[in-house]
């Protein structure tokens, strides 16, 4: 804050937007135990940090934003000696003879306390007690970390006093095509989507069970590979109307309504193509179970949907300047929900509710994190011990700071206390396998 000021800046909303997600998204590892969403939620804080110290309001401001205060880390620390030297301290002729005096005392008492410590048993005794223990394996981490976040906060400070401004960037308008050059392929692009929405509407009204029993057909199949297919298609109309925007007819009143006529129609199909990837990818976890691969591209898929919806207003509405933005704060406030949730526990309860009516992959949910363990502890018997163990030699074998512990460790800590599981040596596993 002090070298914003120094550089004559001052917070904005959007800054205290973004810092507020950053905040949020900084507290993920406090509720959960799982290192991927924890490590999205981190370099996404990051990210929107350095997008708060930079600003941005264009699409080269909030794209270089998150990025740019890696290049201020190299010349923070520099900048900060430099600055420290600039400085006048007034009682620095009374400060420095004092330091001085107190590390030649520092090293006097170390060297002859050590060489009477080592010549009577009794002042070796009085001296440890006096002296404070360090863990030497614990002090090297802490140092690197010290590090890491004493470059970090510089690197900040250095991109408050002089952020780089990338929206300045020279970004030149496409082309203007003519009407007919530019609606036709769009034209073409919404008919093909329009077919491929009332072929879904005829399927989901006439009932899915009825198509999926047509012979030769694997339902699972059927969804699985539709739902990866559908994602490509949403990621890829969004490539097409980034250059539809880029490259559209805008001379006349008439042009504009034309490409917005077109380009909004094209997003509210895809809507309807994102909403049947997502009803494919269920009728798959129905079959098969929720699994973080699973879970993750459906995250994906309702974002992408969100992109769409954000582009299909800012389209209708005119307000492509706040696009950008809204964009990149969707995708953060996904990643931060993505955490929170804690994705292993959904995993965790989905496919303990289906155990009870069909079967259960306990390999796969034995290598899930702390966050499982309350779905995992209702599991039974043999299950429950295999599903566990892993998560219980865990916690067993950690000797972390309350600082460091999140809620979802603290709560499986406390089920395992109450109902401890065996560790025999992967016998339950074997026995589960088994059957």
């Amino acid at each position: 804050a002090s070298a914003a000021r120094a550089g004559g800046r001052r917070a904005r909303p959007w800054t205290v937007l973004w810092v507020l997600v950053a905040l949020v998204l900084a507290a993920v590892p406090a509720f959960t135990d799982a290192g991927w969403p924890t490590f999205l939620a981190l370099t996404a804080a990051l990210g929107v940090a350095s997008l708060a110290l930079h600003g941005g309001t264009r699409w080269a401001g909030v794209l270089l934003g998150p990025l740019g205060i890696w290049s201020h880390f190299p010349r923070s620390l520099p900048w900060a000696v430099g600055a420290l030297r600039g400085q006048s301290y007034p009682a620095r002729a009374k400060v420095l003879p004092v330091l001085k005096a107190v590390l030649v005392a520092a090293v006097l008492l170390g060297v002859f306390g050590a060489l009477f410590a080592s010549a009577d048993a009794a002042v070796a005794d009085l001296l440890d007690g006096l002296t404070p223990s360090t863990d030497l394996g614990k002090l090297t981490p802490r140092i690197v970390l010290f590090v890491i976040g004493l470059v970090v906060a510089l690197g900040a400070a250095h991109t408050a006093a002089a952020p780089r401004r990338w929206d300045r960037l020279p970004v030149k308008p496409g082309r203007e095509r003519g009407r007919t050059e530019w609606a036709v392929p769009m034209v073409a692009l919404n008919l093909l989507f329009g077919a491929f929405v009332a072929i879904q509407a005829v399927v989901f009204f006439g009932g899915y069970e009825a198509v999926m029993s047509k012979p030769g057909l694997i339902p699972a199949e059927y969804a699985r590979q539709g739902f990866w297919q559908l994602l490509w298609v949403t990621v890829l109309t969004l490539v097409v109307v980034a250059l539809a925007q880029h490259w559209a007819p805008r001379s006349t009143p008439a042009d504009r309504l034309l490409s917005k006529s077109l380009i909004g129609l094209l997003c509210a199909l895809t809507l309807v193509v994102v909403a049947s990837a997502y009803y494919r990818m269920q009728r798959y976890v129905e079959t098969f179970g929720l699994t973080r691969l699973r879970i993750s591209v459906t995250a994906v898929e309702v974002w992408l949907g969100v992109v769409l919806l954000l582009v299909l207003v800012g389209v209708l509405l005119g307000a492509r300047r706040c696009l950008p933005r809204a964009v990149v704060l969707s995708a953060v406030v996904g990643v931060a929900v993505f955490g929170l949730i804690r994705p292993d526990a959904l995993i965790a309860e989905q496919n303990v509710a289906r155990s009870e009516h069909g079967t259960i992959d306990v390999d796969y949910l034995r290598d899930l994190s702390a966050d499982a363990a309350p779905a995992l502890d209702r599991l039974t018997g043999d299950r429950r011990t295999c599903a566990l163990q892993r998560i219980s030699a865990s916690l067993a074998g950690s000797d972390r700071s309350w600082y460091v512990t999140s809620l979802a460790e603290a709560r499986a800590a406390e089920i395992l206390r109450d109902r401890p599981v065996l560790m025999d040596r992967g016998e339950a596993c074997a026995r589960v396998r088994g059957h």
